[in-house]
C-alpha cells in the first residue's frame, strides 16, 4: 500500500516538473524512504532531514526558539516550520514533514498518536493533526502513509 501511494506521489510530481523534500522527527526516516523508494524517485525526490533532536530541528531546519518555547515541537507550528524549512534547504517545490509523539511515553503533555504532518509547497504551508492508536512501530507507520496521503492530496487538489 505505501509503495503505491508513493509511487502516485511520484508520478503526481514528475507530471508537474515539481520535486519534493521531507523532514522527520518522530518517523525517523521512513517517510524518506518510503519518497525514495519508487523507481525514477531521484527526479521527484530532492532529500531530506532526520531531525528527531529539537536542536537539530533549530539548527537545520530553522525551528526558532519562540515557536518552540510556545507551542513545543509536537504541534501543527513545529510542523510547518520544519516544512519550510526542508523545503528551502534543499530546493523543493514541496515539502512534507512529520512530527509527533510515537510513544510510549508521554512527550510535552501529549500521548502517543499525537501527530502534525506539515506541508509547504508554492502556493503556501498547512498542517494536519492526527491522533493516532497503536504501539510505536503502528504508530509512526501510519504516520508515514498519512503524510504521503496529504502530500498525494494537495499535488492532486492544485
Amino acid at each position: 500500500m505505501e509503495e503505491t501511494l508513493a509511487a502516485q506521489v511520484h508520478a503526481a510530481l514528475l507530471a508537474r516538473g515539481e520535486t519534493v523534500a521531507s523532514a522527520e522527527s518522530l518517523t525517523g526516516g521512513a517517510l524518506g524512504d518510503r519518497l525514495s523508494s519508487t523507481p525514477g524517485a531521484s527526479a521527484t525526490y530532492r532529500g531530506g532531514v532526520v531531525s528527531y533532536a529539537t536542536d537539530v530541528k533549530q539548527a537545520l531546519l530553522g525551528v526558532s526558539d519562540e515557536l518552540v518555547a510556545t507551542y513545543g515541537v509536537v504541534s501543527a507550528q513545529c510542523a510547518r516550520q520544519m516544512a519550510e524549512g526542508v523545503r528551502a534547504l534543499v530546493g523543493a517545490d514541496w515539502a512534507v514533514s512529520t512530527t509527533g509523539v510515537a510513544g510510549p511515553q508521554l512527550q510535552e503533555g501529549k500521548p502517543a498518536g499525537t501527530v502534525h504532518v506539515g506541508l509547504a509547497g508554492p502556493r503556501g504551508t498547512t498542517s494536519v493533526e492526527l491522533h493516532l492508536a497503536g504501539d510505536r512501530r503502528e504508530i509512526r507507520t501510519r504516520s508515514c502513509h498519512e503524510a504521503l496521503a496529504a502530500l498525494l492530496g494537495s499535488l492532486t487538489a492544485q
